[in-house]
């Protein structure tokens, strides 16, 4: 029982670490995908803007979606990034 322990404390970080970096890096990508295709209806909403308070407010909810989009991507590669450094 004690050989399985041990063998589990020293194999199973190896691979928890590499796959919850790759985890936050995939989740990075798709954030920051989605935060870019979000710039067309921002700019087209922007383009659009014509003293309609319709508009308006088309254009803060995209404007606000997408920065909240391309910050968690950003924010998910750093805590990829800090997990990797991590000993």
């Amino acid at each position: 029982m004690g050989i399985v322990r041990k063998f589990i404390e020293h194999v199973v970080p190896g691979v928890v670490k590499p796959l919850h970096v790759l985890w936050n890096e995939v989740i990075g990508f798709l954030f920051l995908a989605f935060g870019v295709l979000l710039m067309r209806p921002v700019y087209h909403s922007y383009r659009d803007l014509d003293g309609d308070p319709a508009n308006l407010v088309k254009l803060v909810l995209s404007a606000f979606f997408m920065l909240v989009m391309l910050f968690f991507g950003v924010h998910s590669f750093w805590k990829a990034r800090r997990i990797a450094r991590r000993p």
